[in-house]
């Protein structure tokens, strides 16, 4: 066991005496962020909307409360806000006809369908070049699977994040809403991000709810 002992000691000194005469590269600044390039205008047919009024009609609601789904419901859309959530029959029967409001702007028939509210991913990166150099891939990627709200640990770099965010915020791309965790001058590296608030800095800090910070 002694010698064992006096083994360890020997091969650790060893050790430290080589890693003392290596010489150490100096760390070079952070690498910059791939570029990607934002998202193109919404396109004729993609998505309808916003409207004054909106209903989702006949659904089966699970509210993401934990409690069991019920309907069939009306759910009444004003203004991007839903404003009401309504009985629309009994589960087995034929809907209730002339069921308010009767004239919305549109109408989802989502009879025997099931609605969700919409995902929220608190981890976020939207790529960059090779793998993806276009934002439209993972935005669209994103809402294909119910995800509605992101948050950026960073998007892609700071400036980017913000016009982008405004752009959701506008109706004038496809994409989730946003939110974002960068700071301006934090956005460079791998570590180009905190998730300390900083909207004094121009960051919505780390808000998944709010994509307008």
């Amino acid at each position: 066991m002694k010698k064992l002992s006096i083994l360890t000691l020997a091969l650790t000194a060893a050790y430290v005496s080589l890693v003392a005469q290596t010489p150490q590269t100096p760390l070079g600044p952070p690498p910059e962020r791939d570029p990607l390039d934002p998202a193109p205008a919404r396109r004729s047919g993609e998505g309808v909307g916003p409207f004054t009024t909106l209903v989702i009609r006949g659904a089966i609601l699970v509210d993401g409360s934990g409690a069991p789904p019920v309907g069939p419901v009306d759910i009444v859309v004003e203004n991007d806000r839903i404003q009401a959530i309504r009985s629309a029959g009994t589960p087995g029967l034929p809907l209730r006809s002339n069921r308010p409001p009767e004239k919305p702007d549109h109408e989802i028939d989502a009879t025997g369908m099931y609605v969700v509210p919409g995902f929220v991913s608190l981890h976020e990166h939207a790529g960059g070049a090779p793998k993806n150099p276009d934002a439209e891939y993972p935005y669209k990627l994103w809402l294909a699977h119910g995800v509605t709200t992101v948050v950026g640990v960073p998007l892609t770099d700071h400036a980017l994040t913000i016009r982008e965010r405004e752009r959701s915020t506008r109706n004038e791309i496809v994409a989730p809403a946003s939110s974002t965790s960068s700071a301006p001058g934090r956005d460079g590296g791998r570590d180009g991000w905190t998730l300390r608030r900083r909207r004094a800095r121009g960051s919505s800090g780390a808000r998944p709810t709010d994509s307008r910070g």
